[in-house]
């Protein structure tokens, strides 16, 4: 599947000329082997002169190149990049670096909203089948169904960057919370771990839930009468009984198949849909390749991870399985009698959403914060060309999209930025600013706190928040990286921000903009000249 959703003069017009020359030679043929009719006359062969169609289609091509060509040439700006232009003044015919990153950007970067907007609409209607086939079935698991039993609630809420408007190269992959209706004899008493000191960092952004009466019920009647749920969906911890996300993901998995199976039959004439099973770091994912027989004009194959979800209130959730809490895999003991599969993971998609919505109303028009961050993350990908799997994975994990969206939010919360400064024409000045302050994330300040979790969440000035996270100590999202592995992290972000230039110009947007082959060093940091 092709990730570049805008005209490719340089395909299209050299597939026309081929394609209207066959067409010529074919009628050619096609009238010249009819031997009962007559030559004409005047020896003319009455059909467009094949030489005169070629001629035209190529002057075409060459005057849109042309014209193309000039209009990147003379886009206006020259961003600074550390004191110094990030092409010196007097290399002629250089394209500075806002001709490269707007290039770059439409070429690799960004989406088409036309596919995208189909293929939100696709996976909406596949997931909506599927979540109400799964209401419709009740509980299969444990507890085969009654007042205790868990089952889906009948909605399912999308989040993640296709729904933020910053979503990059592919609209292929998407998140979407299935929230969980509990039993009305169940209440959950959440507690968030950040303020626990015994505990490793990777872990303080996650919560337990222990079980806990509603109000008006008997303690011990209670006791008696939720055991069948607490022996199907909980573990104990510190003496308390905790709703297992483990074993709740089980379920759901469990529970996804059958729905999956209810709704394949009807879903055959429009798209092939599979199901993977989550394990510990990652959910249930959908698969969604097209039929077939669907001539649609979006046919694209797409993941949905399909995230259980229980609401605590105020649109927030805690999903399960909690984001991977160490950079070196999943942790399997942990201290002070708790245990890692009664971990739940929170989920505040709904208030960065409405976060960043107002933050776009007090922006000017054509603000260009959304576009930073979605450059952000192409550099973070370059940099990653050529590394070894685990380095990449490590490097994925340091500077993941949710790091990236936080920076931004950081950048944008605090003083003395000017909401003028986030004009387009100073595309290239802000990104150097939200690369300058994650270093400082990375090797000064050395803390990049959650913009939600804390009292001092930011979040919580566009909208009400549940008790247990006003009250949840801050949570540094690089907390769970070693002091090494950040510097290395930091060196390799200036180092792919000072080959930036080189790197756009190797691996994106129309090939004239490439007047100079990438210099040696940059072959010598594992960056081959010859990838597309």
């Amino acid at each position: 599947m092709s990730v570049h959703y805008t005209l490719n003069l340089r395909v299209f017009w050299p597939l026309v000329t081929g394609l209207c020359t066959a067409l010529v030679c074919l009628y050619h043929v096609l009238r010249g082997s009819g031997g009962a009719r007559a030559e004409p006359p005047d020896s003319a062969d009455g059909g467009f002169p094949l030489l005169k169609v070629a001629v035209l289609l190529l002057l075409g091509y060459i005057l849109l190149r042309c014209r193309h060509a000039v209009r990147q040439r003379f886009l206006p700006g020259s961003p600074r990049l550390g004191g110094h232009s990030a092409f010196s003044p007097g290399h002629f015919g250089e394209p500075s670096l806002d001709i490269l990153l707007e290039s770059y950007y439409e070429h690799e970067v960004r989406l088409s909203p036309h596919v995208l907007g189909h293929s939100k609409a696709h996976v909406s209607r596949i997931v909506g089948e599927l979540v109400r086939a799964g209401r419709a079935r009740g509980s299969p698991g444990p507890i085969p169904g009654g007042a205790l039993a868990l089952a889906f609630r009948g909605d399912f809420i999308q989040v993640g960057s296709a729904y933020e408007q910053h979503k990059i190269r592919r609209p292929d992959s998407f998140d979407v919370l299935v929230p969980l209706r509990l039993p009305p004899l169940v209440a959950l008493e959440p507690r968030s771990l950040g303020a626990e000191p015994e505990l490793a960092p990777a872990v303080h952004g996650c919560f337990v839930c222990a079980l806990k009466a509603p109000p008006g019920a008997s303690g011990g009647q209670w006791l008696r009468d939720c055991k069948p749920f607490a022996d199907g969906f909980c573990v104990d911890v510190r003496g308390r009984r905790h709703l297992s996300a483990t074993l709740v993901l089980r379920w759901f998995q469990s529970h996804l198949q059958r729905s999956l199976a209810t709704v394949r039959y009807s879903l055959e004439g429009r798209c092939r849909v599979t199901l993977t099973p989550g394990s510990l770091e990652q959910p249930p994912t959908l698969h969604i390749l097209p039929c077939r027989t669907d001539y649609g004009c979006c046919r694209l194959s797409m993941a949905v991870r399909l995230i259980p979800a229980v609401h605590l209130g105020d649109n927030v959730f805690l999903v399960a399985p909690p984001p991977p809490p160490s950079p070196v895999g999943p942790i399997s003991e942990l201290p002070g009698g708790l245990r890692a599969d009664a971990l739940w993971g929170v989920n505040t998609a709904r208030q960065e959403q409405k976060l960043l919505s107002w933050l776009q109303e007090r922006a000017p028009p054509g603000a260009c914060y959304l576009k930073c961050l979605q450059l952000l993350k192409a550099l973070r990908d370059l940099g990653a060309r050529g590394l070894d799997p685990t380095a990449a994975i490590q490097w994925g994990r340091i500077l993941s999209s949710y790091v990236l969206k936080t920076v931004l939010l950081a950048v944008l919360l605090r003083e003395g930025v000017p909401a003028r400064a986030w004009d387009e024409v100073h595309l290239g000045e802000r990104l150097e600013e939200l690369v300058k302050f994650l270093r400082d994330c990375l090797l000064r300040r050395r803390t990049l706190f959650h913009c939600v979790l804390g009292p001092g969440g930011a979040a919580a000035e566009v909208g009400p928040l549940p008790k247990v996270l006003r009250e949840a100590a801050p949570v540094d999202l690089l907390a769970a990286f070693d002091r090494h592995a950040r510097e290395v992290a930091a060196a390799r972000l200036l180092s792919t921000w000072r080959r930036l230039p080189q790197l756009l110009r190797a691996y994106g947007g129309p090939r004239y903009l490439a007047r100079c082959p990438p210099p040696r060093s940059q072959r010598t940091q594992g960056f081959p000249e010859d990838e597309p």
